[in-house]
């Protein structure tokens, strides 16, 4: 036996503290029930981020394994001329689909689909930057308007790529190209930008909203409402079949005031030469015609120009996208004549006998400047229709002085010169109808006698556009009823249902004092045409009716008061502007025009014979309102 060990030497257990090992394990207790109520909590706050916050999305993916929901979207209604004649339609096409989540690599998957179809620099930029508007589970538009052959590629090698489908759709078609850009505009692929304007809701399965023109203006008709799909997938997310649909509320059909013979008229008539040409019906208001020259395709935007063609269009000669039509500002030259003589008559400074000798010089008192006339020489004794037909400078300097230009501008103002016709288009200009307010408003300075002189020939600091024009000529046809332009004929909802046809609004009216001076105006711009001194006889002979008008030549430069202008010697881009303004029939009018050719030089010679081209393929055509 160990003495030892019995005695309690060096190698005896130590007594234990029970106390101390129970705080022991209390504490490792706490610690580990800490950690497990922190694991719970944290388990706790992740089911609630996952079933409470986060639960739409996940409810909709785990629906997406088996169903998916799939937006439908509406057919885009079609657009007709008055007469009927299509002028955007929409055909069947193919584009090509990435749902991100289930595609993959995507820089690996676009590589290998770049062997397939063309995928362009811009393409894939396009697509980048539609990715940010849709969540990864979403299918994100790659490529539009496949061709058959790359519709037929991909689905060979369709197994390769899951998340990557071919899917139809309608396509925006303008078969008339170029010839109603300005008047349609266009559509093209959404942004971020067009969805702040519109319901979102209603565009989930669109790709396309209108840009520009009457696609634009009328987006909200044109467009309809999305409808609605509930669809059972396969294991890799292929349709099965439809379990539930809410069909779509496709757009409206529209008719346009416009008449495609017309239309083409006018665009043909300008030829190679930059201008516009707005044609109005003068008892509604509804336009004809309305060019804008040069133009572009506008089907190029449909799917997405390139980089490259978009440049091309802007680096061309004349600014194609620049629509002179309603946004164009020209000084109206001659043009405005009628309407100054008439504000003379109406106002009781002159009267439509009253003569105002023409010697080829106007002076102001005490200014040695003189103000000359188109003829040297002048044009002797004349009253208003002769000033009109002949159209005598000195007669509206004269004129012009004797009104002022505050009467003068009070007056015109009420022909919506100066102000937007609201016309259905977006973008219009507003023009420049001058008075000592505006100037001094616009450049705080004070307003000179020479600036009224040279106002009552349309010059100076008077800007209109051309369906100013058009809409102020309808004015003085109409004895003084203004009507607001319209393109929007007729609209219709259902396919089977007839046109509802779209009242014209009444902008304003002119108060008549005296109908004679209505009817001396009238008369003058009739001798225009028709009269033996008429600067417009050119255009003579016209079968069967009588037409009206007034030539009108804006100055491009201005010239010394002794300086003559010789056209031959003048470069094209500083010639002056051509305008006319026409009617017809003289005695019971169902059309005008307003024509402007850039740099066109005379109105008579250049811009007559546009308005003459427009108003025969009306007229041609007995048109019935």
């Amino acid at each position: 036996m160990n003495v030892a060990r019995l005695l309690g030497g060096p190698h005896r257990h130590p007594i234990k503290d029970p106390a101390q090992e129970v705080r022991l394990f209390s504490r490792r207790v706490l610690v580990g029930f800490g950690f497990v109520v922190a694991a719970v909590l944290l388990l706790l706050i992740r089911y609630v981020w996952l079933q409470v916050v986060r639960h739409e999305e996940f409810t909709t993916r785990s629906i997406s394994n088996r169903v998916r929901l799939v937006p439908v979207a509406p057919n885009r209604g079609l657009i007709y001329d008055r007469r009927g004649r299509p002028v955007a339609e929409n055909r069947p096409a193919y584009r090509l689909e990435v749902v991100p989540e289930k595609a993959g690599e995507l820089d690996a998957v676009l590589a290998a689909l770049a062997d397939i179809v063309d995928l362009p620099d811009d393409v894939r930029e396009q697509f980048e930057r539609d990715r940010r508007r849709y969540r990864d589970f979403e299918a994100v538009p790659l490529k539009f308007n496949l061709s058959e052959t790359e519709v037929a590629r991909l689905a060979v090698d369709r197994h390769r790529f899951p998340g990557v489908d071919i899917v139809p759709y309608i396509s925006r078609y303008y078969p008339y190209g170029p010839l109603l850009t300005h008047v349609l505009g266009y559509v093209g692929r959404l942004d971020e930008n067009d969805l702040a304007r519109v319901n979102a809701d209603d565009y989930r399965a669109s790709t396309h909203i209108g840009k520009n023109g009457i696609e634009r203006q009328y987006e909200s008709l044109l467009h309809g409402r999305s409808g609605l799909e509930r669809v059972e997938t396969n294991a890799e997310g292929r349709p099965i079949r439809t379990l539930e649909r809410t069909d779509p509320v496709h757009g409206a059909d529209l008719v346009l005031s416009l008449d495609m013979q017309v239309q083409r008229a006018a665009w043909e008539a300008l030829g190679d030469r930059p201008g516009a040409v707005v044609a109005m019906d003068p008892n509604d208001g509804s336009v004809l015609a309305l060019v804008s020259k040069p133009a572009y395709d506008p089907n190029e935007f449909v799917h997405g120009i390139s980089a490259a063609g978009y440049r091309a269009i802007l680096e061309a000669p004349g600014r194609a996208l620049f629509n002179r039509a309603i946004q164009g500002g020209y000084e109206p030259g001659s043009t405005l004549k009628p309407f100054v003589g008439l504000a003379g008559l109406e106002l009781g400074v002159v009267t439509p006998e009253q003569t105002i000798f023409s010697g080829g010089r106007f002076y102001l008192p005490g200014v040695a400047r003189p103000y000359r006339d188109w003829r040297p020489g002048g044009h002797g004794w004349v009253a208003v229709r002769d000033a009109l037909e002949q159209s005598v400078n000195t007669y509206f300097y004269q004129l012009a002085v004797d009104l002022g230009i505050d009467r003068m501008h009070d007056y015109l103002q009420q022909f919506g010169f100066g102000s937007p016709t609201q016309i259905d288009m977006p973008g219009e200009s507003a023009g420049v109808l001058p008075s000592r307010a505006w100037k001094r408003g616009r450049f705080s300075q004070p307003w000179y006698p020479g600036e009224t002189v040279i106002a009552g020939i349309g010059q100076g600091f008077n800007v209109v556009t051309p369906v100013q024009l058009a809409s102020a000529l309808t004015t003085l046809i109409n004895g003084g009823i203004r009507y607001q332009p319209r393109l929007l004929y007729a609209a219709k909802g259902e396919r089977d249902q007839p046109a509802a046809r779209v009242g014209a609004p009444v902008a304003g009216r002119v108060p008549v004092a005296d109908p004679e001076n209505w009817r001396a105006v009238h008369d003058g711009m009739r001798r225009v045409i028709h009269g033996v001194k008429g600067t417009a006889r050119a255009l003579l002979p016209i079968e069967g009716y009588e037409m009206a008008g007034k030539s009108g030549t804006a100055q491009v430069v201005g010239l010394n008061p002794n300086e003559e202008y010789d056209e031959e010697e003048v470069a094209a881009h500083l010639r002056h502007h051509a305008l006319f303004i026409a009617y017809a029939p003289a005695d019971r009018p169902v059309i005008a025009v307003a024509a402007v050719v850039e740099h066109g030089g005379g109105g008579s010679r250049n811009a007559a014979p546009v308005a003459k081209a427009v108003i025969e393929a009306w007229m041609a055509q007995e048109p019935g309102r």
